[in-house]
């Protein structure tokens, strides 16, 4: 492992049931909550931590009916702690038997590296949302699919920066994709796509990137075996020979992007919390969003990513807003039970 960058340690517990999990990740983080009170695991999950980790720290997938719980930095001893508990899962309408878990913790998964890396998107990679969407509808199809492959190195840096790294190698990436059609995601005006991609960066098995990572959307798996690889210092003037030379199933493939380089410092740094430590203000028994913001380099286009709830800055707003007789006033979703069936009825599988 090289020196050169902080260890970040990564974990991942495979639960093994007595029947098929048919739940969703936000059902299932509210039954560890209720739980596990008193477990450090639960301000990694409701929200707590928000100003402080952009980047969640625990996280929960259901992945052909079994359910993955994932933790990087802070948020491995909090799923350690919980783990060997685990004997029963009360949904209310269904108990869950725990027969068993598969527990797999590493120091060297989540790193820069001098090859370039093949994974699979395993869900849906949430890409696009409110403002990228807006610029993504007005780009032909070969700016289209270098703008997705844009934003994904940018994630990479900036969840690279979220784990304590500067890196002083830039990130390559290619994403080769089934489809230039985004997929609606609920609510929120959100674009996904199926797919795969490369990049000179190691990152752990069912970690997500993208939007809706606290909802199990972006999950990825690796293509490759990590023990084959030597984390030392590299030449990177190889990797688009071997971009080119990497197999691919051809069938599934619609768009495939450049190899491009990523330069980390044009990506912009996001905003946290000034002053902010790390203890929680409040426990809330709602699971609230922790989403962060895909980033975007300021250098490419003329306005910064805003919230993804937000309207995007290029789009023109009107002076007043006009009024509709006979429309109910937009429900305030500040006090929403995220964690309730009604809020989830769409289940995220792979």
């Amino acid at each position: 492992m090289s020196s050169k960058y902080p260890e970040v340690r990564t974990i991942t517990v495979r639960i093994f049931t007595d029947k098929p999990v048919r739940k969703t990740p936000y059902q299932v983080k509210g039954v560890l909550m209720n739980q596990f009170p008193d477990e450090e695991i639960v301000p990694m999950l409701d929200g707590s931590y928000r100003q402080q980790f952009l980047y969640p720290r625990v996280q929960v997938k259901i992945l052909n009916e079994q359910i993955y719980i994932i933790g990087i930095g802070e948020g491995v001893e909090p799923i350690k702690s919980i783990a060997q508990k685990m004997d029963f899962m009360d949904f209310g309408n269904i108990t869950f038997q725990v027969l068993d878990n598969e527990l797999e913790e590493h120091g060297d998964r989540f790193q820069p590296v001098s090859k370039l890396i093949r994974y699979r998107f395993v869900t849906p990679w949430v890409a696009l949302n409110q403002t990228t969407g807006y610029r993504y509808r007005f780009l032909n199809n070969v700016d289209r699919v270098n703008f997705l492959n844009r934003l994904l190195g940018q994630n990479i840096v900036f969840m690279a920066r979220e784990m304590g790294m500067e890196l002083e190698e830039n990130i390559f990436t290619k994403v080769t994709l089934s489809s230039l059609f985004p997929r609606p995601v609920d609510e929120n005006n959100w674009g996904a796509f199926d797919g795969e991609f490369r990049a000179n960066f190691i990152l752990p098995n069912y970690l997500g990137i993208g939007n809706g990572i606290t909802r199990g959307y972006g999950t990825l798996f690796g293509l490759f075996n990590p023990e084959m690889f030597a984390f030392n210092e590299g030449d990177l003037q190889k990797l688009e020979d071997q971009a080119v030379k990497d197999d691919f199933d051809g069938e599934s493939a619609i768009a495939e992007s450049d190899l491009q380089e990523i330069d980390v410092d044009k990506v912009p740094r996001s905003k946290k919390v000034p002053g902010k430590d790390l203890m929680p203000s409040k426990r809330s028994k709602k699971v609230l969003s922790e989403e962060f913001e895909i980033e975007e380099d300021e250098m490419v286009y003329e306005t910064h990513v805003t919230k993804p709830d937000s309207e995007p800055k290029d789009k023109p707003i009107p002076s007043k807003p006009k009024k509709k007789r006979g429309r109910k006033p937009k429900k305030d979703t500040s006090d929403v039970n995220y964690n309730s069936e009604e809020y989830h009825k769409k289940q995220h599988s792979v």
